[in-house]
């Protein structure tokens, strides 16, 4: 079995090498990785990651304009970033994009689809400072702050509580702080997420799927509360999550249950096939995560 295994790694690896020599047949992809100073055992293990940032990169090269942006993350090209552990790749802002947003109030970075008008305008200053059990949460915002400006990848969080606690606002708030230095974000309700997504098949479903894929940081708002199916769950929660762990995207959540009361919704039933794929989604989200607890009283009224 050991000779079998190696067998595999090695046709593996040489599989991996003829991509990446044939990749280097384009002028463009050879000049983009020879700058990078990364050896190409490394290289070869991103091939196929390389392409689309040399892809996205060249198609910005000839752009009149934010107007005309071909690029999956409108005004924005991938870009790769040498680590110790490798390569991480991320979404740069383009000069276009750039100029727009300082033209434009910095609500343009967020998009928000399906929340109230005080969750666009959430704001540090008007957070009700009298109630301590915020303040863990507030907390972490500063070192989230921190940790993002400074390219550290750190966690987002699954908010969860009482009913009105202003979970949603918190998160919009820091999401509002963070577009004033023009980073791009999308809060989302999620159970209206669902049912337009559906509605869409024929229409723009991939485009916006991509997008919230994609989108710097990310809040899915009131998880647990939508209807769950087996496509909802196994076809759009769990790719996007997946995709977003593996980018290293921050990624928020607000709910009213806990995360095991979540996987137990998740799952639906008793089957054992059911509740390890509601166990796996969890799993994604403890990995994207910090798992925190807001009870405090219904402010909504």
């Amino acid at each position: 079995m050991k000779k079998i295994t190696t067998l595999l790694s090695a046709a593996n690896q040489e599989k991996l090498k003829r991509e990446y020599i044939n990749a280097h047949q384009n002028k463009a992809f050879a000049a983009y990785v020879d700058q990078l100073d990364v050896n190409d055992d490394v290289l070869m293990q991103y091939t196929s990651r390389l392409e689309d940032v040399v892809e996205e990169q060249e198609r910005c090269k000839n752009c009149p304009g934010l107007g005309e942006c071909q690029n999956i993350l409108k005004g924005h090209a991938l870009s790769a970033i040498k680590t110790k552990e490798g390569l991480l790749f991320s979404y740069v802002a383009c000069p276009y994009f750039q100029k727009r947003e300082k033209q434009l109030a910095y609500q343009q970075n967020i998009t928000c689809y399906d929340l109230p008008k005080e969750i666009r305008e959430a704001s540090f200053k008007n957070i009700y400072k009298d109630d301590k059990n915020r303040t863990p949460i507030i907390l972490y915002f500063k070192e989230f702050i921190d940790g993002y400006l400074t390219k550290k990848n750190p966690k987002g969080i699954y908010l969860h509580g009482s009913f009105g606690s202003g979970k949603t606002y918190l998160i919009a708030a820091l999401f509002n702080e963070l577009a004033k230095r023009d980073i791009v974000s999308a809060l989302v309700y999620y159970p209206e997420l669902l049912r337009s997504l559906k509605s869409s098949f024929h229409s723009n479903y991939e485009e916006r799927f991509e997008f919230l894929k994609r989108v710097p940081l990310l809040l899915l708002d009131d998880i647990g509360a939508e209807n769950v199916t087996t496509w909802s769950r196994d076809e759009v929660l769990g790719p996007l999550l997946q995709f977003r762990m593996e980018e290293h995207l921050p990624t928020f959540f607000t709910s009213n249950l806990t995360l095991s009361e979540l996987e137990k919704v998740l799952a639906g039933s008793n089957s054992g096939a059911e509740q390890v794929k509601a166990k796996r989604i969890v799993e994604r989200i403890k990995q994207l995560t910090v798992d925190m607890e807001l009870i405090s009283k219904n402010r909504r009224h």
